[in-house]
């Protein structure tokens, strides 16, 4: 049997009541590509709407808090701790942002930083849309899991 389908065949959100809290953290990351134009406006800070890294952060942190939102069966979650990394990808003109999340809780956050990462990644495209059209957003992955029934994922 599905899990988001009740036996009447309608779409339902998981019993996690039965559950036991554990510490949770996941954490996924995503590149954005750009022109050299567009890189180079990020560097050196040029970009009209302006920082966009800073304000790519601030982005992804609102995107996992905001996931039960936005991801029809995922549940809502008093989320600890959102982390974030950007890693400048120079030689392709690209940067590559990770997003960790942490929860005491009794459903992963898995979800949570996949949209960080989205959503962060796709403010970099909004503020630099104007200089670069054809940016991609590509690999948006899980990293790592731990906790819960299912335990530790590392991405090999």
């Amino acid at each position: 049997m599905l899990t988001h389908i009740d036996e009447n065949n309608m779409p339902r959100m998981v019993d996690v009541g039965a559950k036991d809290e554990s510490e949770r953290v996941a954490t996924a990351s995503g590149i954005i590509r750009m022109s050299a134009e567009a890189f180079a406006a990020v560097k050196q800070n040029t970009a009209k709407k302006g920082p966009v890294l800073q304000t790519a952060v601030v982005a992804a942190i609102m995107g996992a808090k905001k996931t039960s939102e936005l991801i029809p069966m995922t549940h809502p979650l008093t989320i600890t701790s959102i982390k974030t990394d950007i890693e400048e990808l120079a030689s392709e003109c690209a940067f590559k942002l990770f997003v960790t999340v942490k929860i005491t809780g009794k459903t992963g956050v898995e979800m949570e930083a996949l949209t960080g990462v989205s959503v962060g990644l796709l403010t970099i495209y909004d503020m630099l849309k104007a200089i670069d059209k054809s940016m991609q957003i590509t690999d948006v992955v899980l990293q790592r899991k731990e906790g819960g029934k299912s335990g530790a994922y590392i991405r090999g």
